[in-house]
């Protein structure tokens, strides 16, 4: 193994291909504009190597799956290049690395794994690497994360899309040994996602298939059934690179699967990524993972398979905290929050507003525990700041106050265009802030029609416009909450202004919910009941003095604590429905059983509209 040579050296716009590339594709438009390049000789083939960020920080290494060269990393190395040396290669056979001589036994995990040895100790020999690996890019790693030759070389690992064949073999064996009905489904589930295996053991076919009508197609396919965005990706290398790459499947896959390494343990902290829509991989690979990775990180993202395209933002933001993690000697573990759905939503950014009290600061401290980052909004400028400030104390790793009121469209806007360039594009929208009005509908005048409407219906539309406009542009999808009420559903004569209001949000969640869909963006209409807050404390009561107003809400806020149904409970409802992307929550049990009544019993539920509680 050796370091390259010099004379290869130099920036990868405008070079021409090596003369020893197998394909002769070339990087410009690559998206890695600025890298540094370098080649790599090892066991008879030269690998390309792209550089990009100062040598003398930590380095971030990149390893590409199939059929994909270094390429499909490109947004994911920019964003890592400001705080970190971030080393991509082509692996051997692909991009513009050579390919072995004969093909077949040319791409064990041994090979590849003299191939990873050669590029670290080129690009960073006297420190570890952090390395980080997709698909085919992650099965070789959990090899080299395994074996005792590599001991010392790597700092962390994380994973994305990729076992390790040793892992998968003993999981196989063990169904086997052991079936019962649910081990034998997982097994059934798993053989039916990995259709496209048995298919590249075939002689032939698969070459044929890429570098004919497959190859061509290709883009077309990722970009109809992934949403992965095409630009620069992929390569025109990329029917040879899936050529040659159809041996990693030949040289490793059942030899592994049939005699699994027993010694596979991680010698170094791993964080594992799981996208919950891989349409190749069962999540329940990795329910045992724990055992052959002790420091184990585990992240969800609500993705398909090809993340590196469609979320490298999130990719950053995680692959950054847990090398920085690792750099400053913190445990690995402390890098996950210790809430519920800290796996989903740890590094997100997730704005709440009515963040100073009741069911906005309860979620927002809820997603702090989840370990996500913080914007709490609202016109209270202090309460904001106490909610940042909480949320930080309990597993936020960064949080934010603002200060707006939602009913302002321009004051949204401008919001909306600061936390994009100061903070980053929200992953999770909470429209949560309201206000209460009571009264009949013939006491309710037009400027208490209008107030309630501000803020009710206009500051979610506000928020769904300034923020969800982002979300969809951005293309990684995201998440939208909106605080709607059981009186949604409920009629009462006392709440026309306040229902109408509320029924209006959550058509306007139904109605998104169908149009943002094909983007990867989630809605979901929450509807609590009563539950203990202050809105009570400040609602408005139409047609009575001011004194019997002030009286009203003392009862009303008794009536709510008495039922003491705490908002920590709202919060978390809304933490699971981002989490398997429901539609409709309605969270108390009245709410439940009037969500329920208006379907099946409407008539029952309108005799009850008819009755006026006494406040």
């Amino acid at each position: 193994m050796n370091t390259g040579r010099g004379r290869r050296k130099g920036q990868l716009p405008g070079l021409g291909p090596h003369p020893g590339a197998g394909n002769g594709a070339g990087l410009d438009g690559s998206g890695l504009d600025g890298a540094r390049e370098r080649w790599v000789r090892t066991g008879g083939i030269e690998l390309c190597v792209a550089e990009l960020g100062d040598p003398a920080q930590p380095t971030v290494m990149l390893v590409h799956g199939y059929p994909d060269s270094k390429e499909v990393w490109s947004e994911v190395a920019r964003g890592l290049a400001d705080r970190f040396h971030v080393v991509l290669y082509d692996v051997r056979g692909c991009g513009r690395s050579t390919a072995p001589q004969p093909l077949r036994g040319g791409f064990t995990l041994e090979k590849l794994t003299d191939d990873f040895l050669a590029v670290a100790d080129a690009v960073s020999p006297d420190r570890p690497v952090h390395l980080v690996g997709h698909d085919w890019g992650s099965v070789q790693a959990w090899e080299f994360a395994t074996v005792r030759r590599t001991e010392g070389r790597i700092a962390s690992f994380t994973s994305m899309s990729g076992p390790s064949l040793d892992h998968f073999g003993h999981w196989i064996k063990k169904r086997r040994a052991h079936p019962t009905p649910r081990r034998a489904a997982q097994l059934l589930h798993q053989s039916a996602k990995s259709w496209y295996v048995y298919l590249l053991h075939t002689p032939v076919l698969p070459e044929l298939a890429w570098k004919g009508p497959l190859g061509k197609r290709w883009p077309r396919i990722l970009q109809r059934l992934e949403k992965v965005p095409g630009g620069d990706y992929p390569t025109a290398s990329l029917p040879a690179d899936a050529a040659h790459g159809a041996w990693l499947y030949r040289d490793n896959v059942l030899p592994r699967l049939r005699r699994p390494r027993d010694d596979a343990f991680a010698h170094c902290p791993v964080q594992l990524i799981t996208p919950t829509g891989d349409a190749f991989l069962s999540q329940r690979l990795y329910d045992d993972l724990e055992q052959w990775a002790p420091q184990l990180v585990r992240r969800t993202l609500p993705a398909k398979h090809w993340v590196p395209r469609t979320r490298p933002d999130q990719l950053v933001s995680w692959i950054s905290a847990f090398v920085t993690a690792e750099e400053e000697g913190n445990e690995a573990q402390q890098v996950v929050a210790s809430g519920p759905h800290a796996d989903r939503f740890g590094g997100q950014l997730v704005l709440v507003t009515g963040a100073a009290g009741g069911i906005g600061r309860a979620t927002a401290f809820a997603f702090a525990q989840a370990g996500a980052r913080i914007v709490a909004v609202d016109r209270d400028a202090e309460g904001a700041a106490r909610t940042a400030e909480l949320s930080r104390l309990i597993g936020a790793p960064a949080a934010w106050a603002e200060v707006v009121d939602v009913s302002d469209e321009a004051a949204m806007e401008k919001l909306a265009d600061k936390v994009g360039a100061e903070y980053g594009t929200v992953d999770v929208l909470v429209n949560n802030a309201g206000i209460g009005l009571s009264g009949p509908f013939l006491q309710t005048g037009t400027e208490d029609w209008k107030k309630v409407l501000d803020v009710n219906l206009w500051g979610v539309i506000h928020g769904c416009r300034s923020f969800g406009k982002r979300m969809a542009h951005r293309g990684q999808g995201g998440h939208i909450v909106n605080i709607a009420s059981a009186a949604a559903f409920q009629p009462s004569r006392v709440l026309p202004a306040y229902s109408t209001s509320k029924a209006a949000v959550l058509m306007l969640s139904e109605c998104l919910r169908a149009e943002l869909a094909g983007q990867g963006i989630g809605v979901s209409a929450i509807c609590p009941g009563l539950v203990n807050t202050g809105i009570t404390a400040t609602a408005r009561f139409t047609g009575v003095s001011a004194d019997e107003e002030k009286r009203r809400q003392a009862r009303a806020s008794r009536m709510y604590r008495l039922r003491n149904y705490p908002p920590e409970k709202v919060a978390d409802a809304i933490l699971r429905a981002v989490v398997r992307n429901q539609a409709v929550v309605p969270v108390t049990p009245e709410a439940r059983g009037a969500h329920l009544m208006s379907r099946f019993t409407p008539r029952a539920l309108r005799a009850l509209a008819r009755f006026e509680p006494r406040l």
